[in-house]
């Protein structure tokens, strides 16, 4: 249904609700709701399925194996060789220079372009097998290597893009050029939320070495419309801007003040049809909600001691990655559809020598067969050095040829490996995945068709992958 239509009807069941004198706050919630202006095909398709709350009818297309994603965006590029793609060669062809058959005049960036040579070298890192699986890892990954039997390895993941920004836009939209919804808001718009007093989309940011920026509009929504773009939580003050009320003015003056302003909102909805009114009204009224769910949600202190000692200690302090992983999982329970922990910090140009109770917790929560996880970041890092080469240091370029992702639960299958590199760790010679497959695969667990969640705009029909895209079905379940 084009949105326009569909505000105009949702613009009418709001007219009928404040006529019954229901109040501006059971209409607008109505209108945020809108899960009956029309019949739930999914529910009769899927009864097993529970509707959400918003999403489009007909959503899921077929039976979900996850109803959420927590994403562990790792900013700035890991390098693949010194985590999880061991190449043993490469420590007897350590100075020597990448062969021409291997590098097939790839694009260089701006910082590498100059140079004379490039020479080859070999991770300082100890690699061992773990698991079952058998899975290499490196000694900078020990709490990964203890469940690699979870994990699902995907070492063949590829990209165009060769800088940071296009290539984490490219991930987070499936476009390079900003201004395309992020995947967050496609599931917020596509399956809706599970729980009506929180986002459907949470996005958390911590900092490593580095400053690699991040921008607003990496969970932003596009073309879609603004309540579905991503809620950033912070870890200082509110978690959300404005959650709080000013001195003086308690909850039931702001419940009155929400009404008041909502019936102007509704005058100019009605007026001019403008979608981005309805937003506003939705997202005070969620807001209103928030300042209940969300101080529960962060406060920490009603969690068990053996998930501290899981987690570890910094999962008591603000702000640090192990305790947005913590809250990451706290919202998973709470129904929150998507969820993604940015953690900037592995832009690794040089200087190279110097997450996972998430997994368990879920695990034994028995939650991680619905919820499904994804680390990784943009692109990999070259093997061949950036800058000078010395007997302890090294740097590595950008590398969106292969590099190395993961993923676990939510239909994955765990404890495997899929694709695989040469051995220079430089191009992929078995089972590629691209962004457009990764993206279509998830969407896959969730019960998403990715050719089928589309939004017309300017004459056209969008949708996260493009005109590309193939579940991969080799990790599936």
């Amino acid at each position: 249904m084009d949105p326009f239509q569909q505000s105009s009807l949702l613009m009418t069941r709001r007219h009928f609700f404040g006529r019954n004198a229901a109040g501006i706050g059971t209409a607008a919630l109505a209108f945020l709701l809108g899960k009956d202006l029309l019949a739930d095909e999914t529910t009769a398709q899927h009864p097993a399925i529970k509707p959400a709350e918003g999403g489009l009818p007909g959503l899921p297309h077929f039976a979900p194996k996850a109803k959420r994603v927590i994403w562990l965006f790792q900013s700035g590029g890991p390098s693949q060789m010194e985590l999880f793609d061991y190449k043993p060669r490469l420590a007897e062809l350590r100075g020597t220079d990448l062969p021409d058959s291997i590098r097939k005049g790839q694009r260089l960036t701006g910082m590498t372009a100059s140079q004379d040579r490039f020479p080859v070298v070999s991770s300082i890192y100890k690699f061992a097998q773990h698991g079952r699986s058998g899975a290499w890892v490196s000694e900078l990954m020990p709490y990964t290597a203890k469940v690699v039997d979870e994990l699902c390895f995907i070492k063949s993941m590829h990209t165009e893009a060769i800088n940071h920004d296009p290539a984490i836009t490219f991930f987070q939209t499936g476009a390079q050029i900003a201004g395309r919804p992020s995947i967050g808001a496609w599931l917020a718009y596509g399956l809706g939320s599970e729980n009506k007093d929180l986002p459907a989309f949470v996005v958390m940011i911590t900092q490593g070495g580095g400053d690699q920026p991040l921008y607003d509009r990496l969970w932003g929504s596009g073309f879609l419309p603004s309540k579905y773009q991503g809620v950033k939580f912070r870890s200082v003050g509110d978690p959300v801007l404005y959650l709080s009320n000013p001195p003086g003015f308690d909850s039931s003056l702001r419940r009155q003040y929400l009404d008041t302003l909502g019936q102007l909102d509704h005058m100019k909805l009605q007026e001019f049809g403008d979608p981005e009114i309805a937003t506003r009204i939705a997202q005070y009224e969620m807001a209103f909600r928030m300042q209940s769910s969300v101080p529960e949600l962060t406060d920490l202190s009603k969690e068990p001691e053996h998930v501290f000692k899981l987690y570890g200690e910094d999962a008591k302090k603000p702000g640090t990655f192990v305790a947005n992983c913590l809250l990451a999982r706290r919202l998973a329970e709470r129904g929150v559809r998507f969820i993604q922990l940015f953690h900037r910090g592995w832009d690794q140009h040089g200087k190279l020598p110097r997450d996972t109770a998430l997994i368990q917790d879920l695990k034994a929560l028995g939650m991680l067969d619905d919820t499904l996880v994804v680390w990784g970041g943009e692109f990999g890092r070259t093997v061949y050095c950036q800058g000078r080469l010395t007997e302890d240091d090294y740097g590595r370029d950008h590398h969106p040829r292969c590099f190395t992702m993961w993923m676990a639960g939510g239909g994955i299958k765990p404890g495997i490996i899929h694709g695989e590199t040469d051995d220079y760790s430089y191009n992929v010679t078995k089972d590629p995945v691209h962004v457009h497959d990764l993206h279509a695969t998830i969407l896959h667990c969730l019960g998403i068709d990715h050719t089928r969640l589309t939004f017309k705009y300017q004459g056209r029909h969008f949708r996260l992958t493009d005109v590309s895209g193939n579940v991969v079905n080799k990790i599936l379940g």
